[in-house]
């Protein structure tokens, strides 16, 4: 292909998703399902012209990693920490962690029943499917009040983490047993200590360096140190969320000389600008995995009787969880946060990533996009149909 069309792809794919999420913003319709449905028409467009994309699942694997990395910096660095924001970071991280729990646990119980497969298996191709995608999230809470807006930022921010975590403690320590416990204990106390170093030598660093180039690597420091973690099977993503916890909240960590030494007079106006930088770096990303999301999926698995009907049992579950978990952490009304659970780039990225071994036989293909579309368009229709009220 000329280099001049893949140019103007590309630059079209971009302006048409700035498209969708201005049209987002008015019409509270999630541009994760504009991306998807693009995707799979230019699929249709290209198999009519006989053009293939070519290495479509390593492609698609690093999109979201980094995607991953930049989503969960880019709401760590809107995260506060003050005595006041106590109790609902409190409420958020319990509610995150009891719905991945017990969501994990019963659609993976749906699994065992269904596919008669053993049930870790089952367990870890559960997983994904129990965790809230903050880069669909977020975007989509941007017109709710302040308090429900603040309490979805830090519960998806809390479920992709915990979610990762858990995850990959499963399929690296399918074995079990407690030293399995242990051992993940010792890796997450290790990845703890590296972050709290890089922490201060990545602030030093955005302190101290004078070229205009200066966030770009930064950024690529955290995508070097991740996926180092991640080849020695730590909690990588723990690194993003404590460096952007710490930036935005440089004060509580931060005081006497070591202020001085670490923090210039601009650090201020810097981290306004890392934190634009990394919203429109997750942006372009999250475009193309789900542009790609969407081309990758194959019309006929979509439409497949046995993946329909999985789909329209897994979601009961994923909302009557979400339900009973936020009933029993939060006070008030329960619109729309209840209708916000949307799985996204989170889910594709930790289903892609299941090893040969551990990967369920039997399984639908078409029931993980059926799944990512179904929860967004709930959350449009919870969104859409809220005019206000009780505030929790």
């Amino acid at each position: 292909m000329d280099s001049s069309y893949l140019i103007i792809v590309l630059s079209l794919s971009v302006l048409l998703s700035y498209v969708f999420d201005l049209l987002s913003s008015r019409y509270k319709t999630p541009s994760v399902i504009l991306l998807l449905v693009s995707g799979i028409l230019v699929r249709q467009l290209l198999n009519y012209l006989d053009v293939q994309i070519p290495y479509l699942t390593p492609i698609l694997s690093t999109l979201g990693t980094l995607g991953l990395i930049l989503i969960v910096l880019e709401g760590a660095l809107e995260l506060e920490l003050s005595g006041e924001k106590l109790a609902v970071l409190r409420r958020a991280f319990y509610a995150a962690t009891a719905a991945i729990i017990f969501t994990s646990l019963l659609i993976g119980g749906l699994f065992y029943v269904l596919l008669e497969q053993p049930f870790f298996k089952c367990l870890v191709t559960a997983m994904p499917f129990s965790i809230i995608s903050s880069a669909v999230a977020i975007p989509s809470v941007k017109n709710l009040s302040p308090a429900r807006r603040e309490f979805i930022v830090y519960e998806s921010a809390f479920s992709d983490i915990l979610g990762v975590m858990i995850f990959n403690f499963l399929i690296y320590n399918a074995s079990g047993g407690f030293w399995s416990i242990v051992s993940f204990a010792k890796d997450t106390a290790v990845m703890a200590v590296i972050s709290l170093i890089c922490c201060f030598i990545l602030l030093y660093l955005i302190s101290k360096i004078n070229h205009h180039i200066k966030f770009l690597p930064i950024i690529s420091v955290l995508f070097l140190v991740y996926a180092v973690g991640k080849i020695y099977h730590l909690s990588s993503l723990l690194l993003i969320l404590v460096f952007g916890l710490f930036l935005n909240n440089t004060e509580l960590f931060i005081r006497g000389r070591l202020d001085r030494v670490l923090k210039n007079d601009l650090f201020e106006k810097e981290l306004d600008q890392l934190k634009n930088l990394t919203a429109e770096s997750a942006f372009i990303v999250r475009t193309f995995f789900f542009l790609l999301f969407g081309y990758a999926a194959d019309l006929e698995t979509l439409i497949d009787p046995d993946a329909l009907i999985v789909s329209a049992l897994i979601l009961p579950i994923i909302f009557g969880v979400r339900f009973a978990v936020l009933r029993l952490s939060l006070q008030g009304s329960l619109t729309p946060i209840a209708y916000v659970a949307p799985r996204g780039l989170i889910t594709v990225l930790l289903y892609l990533g299941i090893p040969d071994n551990l990967k369920v036989e039997g399984f639908r293909e078409g029931i993980l996009m059926l799944v990512v579309i179904a929860t967004a368009l709930v959350m449009m229709g919870g969104v859409v149909s809220y005019r206000g009220g009780e505030e929790e």
